[in-house]
């Protein structure tokens, strides 16, 4: 590689650049034929003869490494290059819940980044984290330390949602509502709450400002967390992970489902299914992609989320896949996903009884 990059004023060499551990605050690219001889890598738009794309794995100096912003705007240039994909914005405020009472299958992660691409283009978004591992504060880069004021001061203690709600560095029209390890005792402290259900709900609904989406993270359990977000919610979205086991708790969500809408939130319904961490080369992934959508029909999103690794490395380096690394295969699935979700929304009135 050093030889062919010292005898670059006699030829031209085309290589495959080889994956490296990732610097904080670049883009990645993984896989991506890269000029070697060429001229240094410059961020994108900068100069129209150059790629405008920059590969991750190019050496890059830290204190030359574009902030967030800029890594927001390349997204969106790369994955909506002629502008001509949009987003339409509902007429209401769209309440969805991420819930699935298993764990692991995507639920933090497409909370996340189905947020960030609404957001990039022009929806107003809110992200309510209400898991107390607080995974979704970490992927949008929220502080969540103890002394935060977090989304438990709201169920417990009554504070407005507007004094806990953080702007996303980087991302224009998105907040994050954060969880701390508080919110572990939260299930116990509101067995003896006054409509201990409706909390969440409450503290949506005194928010002066308007939102076009606000999703709800769910923890991994159908306990009085996830009840809260299902009474606050319109939508639920669920994440089903393209194996066998993902489908074992479906029916007994389904059912808990029906009761809160049944008893507590009548407007509640299975808005969408979306399929996660799909692997096209085994024959599982497919039969469980017929199953779910034999079963729910139009409701499961035409794009499905591949296995991708740039999705699992996103979070360490407090961002989206989004703005990570937005040529990815699961970038461009869940900018795919976003846009399903937001077409289908300006088609259909959201709020509506059951």
């Amino acid at each position: 590689m050093t030889a062919a990059r010292g005898n670059a004023a006699a030829s031209t060499r085309f290589e495959v650049a080889v994956p490296q551990q990732p610097a904080p605050g670049s883009v990645p690219d993984a896989g991506r034929v890269t000029d070697t001889t060429a001229s240094p890598a410059v961020p994108y738009g900068h100069d129209g003869d150059q790629a405008t794309y920059v590969s991750r794995e190019t050496p890059t100096r830290e204190e030359d490494d574009p902030p967030l912003a800029m890594e927001a705007m390349r997204a969106v240039q790369i994955l909506n290059p002629s502008g001509e994909v949009t987003m339409p914005r509902p007429e209401r405020t769209r309440v969805m819940c991420v819930a699935n009472q298993k764990g692991g299958v995507g639920k933090t992660t497409t909370t996340v980044n189905l947020a960030v691409a609404l957001a990039l283009h022009g929806n107003r978004v809110l992200v309510v984290d209400l898991d107390p591992q607080g995974n979704a504060s970490t992927g949008l880069n929220v502080p969540h330390h103890t002394g935060v004021p977090d989304v438990y001061d709201c169920l417990i203690n009554s504070v407005p949602l507007e004094d806990v709600a953080q702007a996303v560095e980087g991302i224009p029209n998105l907040w994050c509502v954060p969880a701390t390890i508080d919110l572990a005792g939260a299930e116990i402290e509101l067995v003896s709450v006054v409509a201990r259900e409706s909390r969440l709900q409450r503290a949506i609904a005194g928010y002066p400002g308007h939102f076009d989406y606000i999703f709800i993270d769910c923890p991994p359990s159908l306990g009085l967390l996830t009840v809260n977000a299902l009474v606050a919610a319109q939508e639920v979205l669920i994440p089903i992970q393209c194996e066998y086991y993902a489908l074992e708790g479906l029916n007994q969500l389904i059912n808990n489902i029906n009761l809160v809408r049944q008893h507590l939130n009548p407007r509640l319904e299975v808005s969408t299914i979306l399929l996660t961490m799909y692997d096209r080369r085994t024959r599982l992934a497919d039969a469980v992609e017929q199953d779910v959508r034999n079963h729910f029909g139009d409701k499961v999103l035409e794009a499905v989320i591949p296995r991708n690794v740039r999705v699992s490395e996103a979070p360490s380096y407090g961002q989206s896949v989004m703005t990570y690394d937005p040529g990815s295969r699961g970038a461009t699935s869940y900018f795919e996903a976003a846009q399903e979700i937001a077409e289908r929304g300006a088609k259909a009135p959201v709020s509506r009884n059951a």
